[in-house]
């Protein structure tokens, strides 16, 4: 996270990454996905450049987790 980090929330993150609302659950659980971060009671976000590494190398999290 950076000084000017955005946050993203789910559909977003959805588009993005191609993956279904699922798949970014269970791989979190897995630990293969950025953590999200909560903003309330119901709603949470991600960090944009969390997703923007993700993007970028998927299978890199998964050593930096």
């Amino acid at each position: 996270m950076t000084e000017n980090d955005r946050l993203v929330r789910l559909p977003e993150v959805m588009n993005r990454t191609g993956l279904s609302r699922t798949t970014i659950y269970r791989r979190m659980g897995e630990g293969t996905f950025p953590a999200r971060v909560p903003l309330g009671r119901n709603s949470v976000a991600w960090y944009e450049s969390d997703i923007r590494v993700w993007v970028s190398n998927p299978t890199a999290w998964i050593k930096a987790a």
